[in-house]
């Protein structure tokens, strides 16, 4: 994942940019606190419905075997097995578990993805011929959903396929009733002319009363476009919405064009703790890989 942020902001920042002093005014304004309803995806683009798919999950701090088994609806037994060097009394915080989705037992029950619908996917080329691609998953559960990742295959005119990735959510968790991008970049030479296939590979929607996020709320959001719309300049406050501390704080950029395409995404990971007691102020830049930037909507997560 730190990779993939620092791909992504590199590729952000070569975009050639001019003195702020000779774009002309700036726009700013509030971003919105809605949007209007997505529009599904075309037919064409192929998108592929969940299966059950083995996925990787990172410990937290208060996490336990038990729990994670729980959480999944996995067999304690199998998670065990699909993790043979790990000791179920001593896990720490940032270690790595597979999660045997799809490998338990006849009649057992398994956890299946989410059904998210795909409301958008498109491929904005580089001038080196690479491809920032993206697509947009809506939340229409009444649960928060976690652990988001979808296959991005790219196909030509004729339905062969050029290149595959999976691509990832930049926040752990999507609340309900909200969207949020998933990000993948092709690297050099790429076709142009390429259609999208998303295939969602996985979607946990939370349990109820799951203690692990903290409800954290953003505050004053503007945003500013220069005349070029190239980037755009966005800044807040989060604040936490009970008791705690959030120990890790991050707050998404998504920007569109005036199409409703997504364009460019940033996330923002807050450099202190996070306390009931104060907000926090954030101010980051959001660059465009196609079209000029017409919006910036946000998302936050914040964990103890």
């Amino acid at each position: 994942m730190a990779g993939f942020l620092l791909l992504l902001a590199l590729t952000a920042c070569g975009q050639k940019s001019t003195p702020a002093e000779q774009l002309g005014t700036a726009v700013t304004y509030h971003a919105p606190s809605a949007t209007s309803s997505p529009t599904l995806i075309p037919a064409l683009t192929g998108v592929i419905l969940p299966t059950p798919t083995p996925l990787v999950y990172t410990v937290v701090l208060g996490d336990t075997l038990d729990g994670i088994a729980q959480r999944y609806n996995v067999p304690l037994e199998a998670l065990l097995a699909a993790n043979p060097t790990v000791q179920p009394t001593a896990l720490t915080v940032g270690m790595e578990l597979v999660i045997p989705i799809g490998e338990a037992q006849p009649g057992e029950p398994t956890p299946t993805p989410a059904l998210l619908p795909v409301t958008q996917a498109h491929c904005w080329p580089e001038l080196d011929s690479g491809l920032w691609c993206f697509a947009l998953l809506q939340n229409d559960y009444a649960e928060t959903v976690e652990n988001l990742s979808a296959q991005f295959t790219l196909l030509d005119a004729g339905g062969a396929q050029l290149a595959s990735q999976v691509a990832y959510g930049l926040l752990d968790i999507l609340p309900a009733g909200k969207s949020m991008p998933l990000a993948v970049h092709f690297a050099a030479p790429q076709q142009t002319d390429v259609r999208p296939r998303l295939q969602v590979l996985t979607s946990i929607r939370l349990l109820p009363g799951d203690a692990r996020y903290l409800p954290v709320a953003l505050e004053n959001t503007l945003v500013s476009v220069p005349a070029d719309g190239r980037t755009a300049q966005v800044s807040g406050l989060a604040t936490l919405s009970g008791e705690g501390t959030a120990n890790t704080l991050w707050v998404l950029g998504t920007a569109y064009d005036a199409a409703g395409e997504v364009v460019g995404v940033r996330r923002w990971d807050s450099p202190s703790a996070l306390g009931a007691e104060a907000p926090a102020a954030f101010n980051f830049q959001v660059s465009s890989v196609g079209p000029a930037i017409e919006r910036v909507e946000f998302l936050a997560e914040a964990r103890p």
